[in-house]
């Protein structure tokens, strides 16, 4: 029991996406508010980016960048020393696109609110059947 209580303990970053994650699924999938919606959404997708960048991380490891290896050929290169750059390279790359669909989203619920003068999905679908 105590094993898996220090297994547990040791991985409380993973917990806590885990709990991020469920609670922008919750956002996403129980809200009627179309506003809401997206901010589970992008609960979500920070989630899903800590957690990569979480794996990403090697304890004592050092930026990808070899020291004094410029124009020797002697040094040796332990690639266990360095951090592996791609984890950290694709979620910055998944934020411009968070930031991206968001504003594109925040876009779309202006214009239905124009429109419609409601973000309450069970509104929207009363009155797109109507017509």
């Amino acid at each position: 029991m105590n094993e898996l209580l220090a297994l547990i303990v040791a991985k409380y970053n993973f917990w806590l996406y885990i709990i991020l994650m469920m609670i922008g699924l919750y956002a996403m999938i129980a809200k009627n508010n179309l506003m809401k919606k997206l901010v589970g959404m992008n609960i979500f997708q920070t989630a899903i980016i800590l957690f990569y960048v979480s794996i990403g991380y090697k304890h004592g490891a050092t930026l990808p960048i070899i020291q004094g290896g410029h124009g020797t050929h002697d040094a040796v290169i332990h690639a266990a020393d360095y951090i592996n750059p791609l984890p950290h390279v694709l979620m910055l790359t998944a934020i411009v696109v968070s930031v991206a669909t968001f504003g594109v989203a925040m876009a779309l619920c202006v214009k239905i609110y124009q429109r419609y003068q409601t973000l309450e999905e069970d509104e929207l679908r009363i009155r797109l059947s109507e017509k």
